[in-house]
């Protein structure tokens, strides 16, 4: 096994479009949530989402480009784009054939298809974009970054629901210890805010329809509850091997020490109720990384604020960590980011390794009254400053996917420089 880690971020969310400015909304307890802007929602039960305000994607890319890519895929090149730079990576051709891109999603360009099929029934065939098909495909996030960096090592995709954004860093990972690649760029990156998806969620009772509380909908443990919240963005990191790291004196976030990967093999929609599935993604990915149970000092959990996703994870969490679970931090992202489905593991991803490289746990926003199936310390409403070495994300999908992430301090310490 190689060891590898983390050194650069970059992010696009619905609360900073840059690492700083997503750290500081995420400690400080600010909420995303809002009333959709990116199409009319009047006639949807659930009216709000986390959606990237203002975004221009010609901050990132040439305008020709911009308009042939879905927004999924610019999302991904500004992420992108962002950790190469924090990581002062310099891609040339003495190593460009060595670095490697993994950026997954859980729908990829959905919107085109919407906008494409529209456009066919109102204008006719001859009026669809010749670009619709390559701009909705799910690899082209992974394309786009690949194709924006100029490199030549391994362009993967995994479409893994709501647990792409963990499997992303498993497979960077595994990328690394079969020596496929000294660097990788990973993430997720999702924009899946259409009408006829919140339509159908609504229709199966899943989503918050808090429409006069949009800051307050998304409320994960919380007994008062009623479903997620859409949310959209991108994550991306710079993972590369420690000695890679070491010979060009990069600066260093975290270790990426391990990951994992099962199946519930239950249900298309809900977990297994006891947790079991998720239990083992958790242990095993503990056990690649040569981590005890006892040592892990926080988790960013799944956290999608609905009745059978919180209880299930809690029970999976006790199931794996056994007593040890009531003496860990949890944090879940999504209270102010929503479900950015492909990307929200990408996201818990950075909020593990900022809170270790920062030393602080940001809050679980809106937990105000926790429900008695959910037992632990999920750090409500206000940011907590402390040691954090070592730390998991969970990531949990349509399907029964469950992937699990462990990062520690490099050396053991928080703020580490390597």
């Amino acid at each position: 096994m190689t060891r590898a880690v983390v050194t650069g971020i970059g992010c696009m969310t619905p609360i900073g479009q840059d690492v700083g400015e997503f750290w500081g909304n995420l400690t400080s307890g600010r909420s995303g949530i809002r009333r959709i802007t990116l199409f009319d929602p009047s006639d949807l039960d659930c009216q709000i989402a986390a959606e990237v305000k203002d975004w221009d994607p010609t901050r990132y890319m040439d305008a020709k480009v911009a308009r042939r890519a879905a927004r999924f895929s610019q999302f991904a090149v500004a992420a992108a784009r962002q950790a190469v730079d924090d990581s002062e990576l310099r891609i040339d051709d003495s190593n460009r054939d060595d670095i490697a891109v993994v950026m997954n999603t859980g729908g990829g360009g959905v919107d085109v298809i919407v906008s494409g099929q529209t456009v066919f029934l109102e204008k006719g065939p001859s009026r669809v974009g010749p670009m619709t098909v390559p701009a909705m495909a799910p690899n082209m996030a992974s394309a786009q970054v690949a194709m924006h960096l100029g490199t030549h090592g391994p362009t993967i995709t995994s479409v893994a629901a709501c647990a792409a954004g963990i499997f992303a860093f498993v497979e960077a990972k595994r990328l690394i210890d079969l020596g496929e690649a000294e660097v990788v760029v990973t993430g997720g990156a999702e924009a899946n805010i259409i009408a006829v998806a919140l339509a159908a969620m609504g229709n199966m009772r899943a989503l918050s329809t808090r429409n006069d509380e949009p800051e307050k909908a998304c409320r994960p443990f919380d007994l008062d509850r009623d479903g997620f919240v859409y949310g959209e963005g991108a994550a991306a990191t710079v993972v590369e091997s420690l000695e890679h790291a070491q010979r060009r004196g990069a600066r260093i976030y975290a270790e990426l020490a391990g990951g994992a990967v099962t199946s519930d093999a239950y249900h298309v929609t809900a977990p297994e109720p006891s947790g079991y599935g998720a239990a083992l993604a958790i242990k095993r990915a503990l056990k690649s990384s040569g981590i005890e149970p006892d040592e892990v000092d926080l988790i960013v959990a799944h956290g999608t604020g609905t009745s059978l996703n919180d209880a299930a994870e809690t029970a999976a969490i006790k199931k794996a960590l056994g007593e040890h679970a009531y003496r860990v931090a949890i944090t879940a992202p999504k209270s102010m980011v929503g479900h950015q489905l492909g990307a929200a593991g990408a996201v818990s991803a950075i909020t593990a390794v900022l809170a270790i490289h920062e030393g602080i746990v940001p809050p679980t926003l809106n937990l105000e009254t926790p429900d008695p199936a959910c037992d632990l310390d999920y750090v409500p409403q206000t940011a907590r400053r402390m040691p954090v070495d070592v730390a998991l994300a969970n990531g949990f999908g349509f399907g029964g996917q469950n992937g699990v992430i462990a990062f520690r301090g490099i050396d053991g310490g928080a703020g580490s420089t390597g």
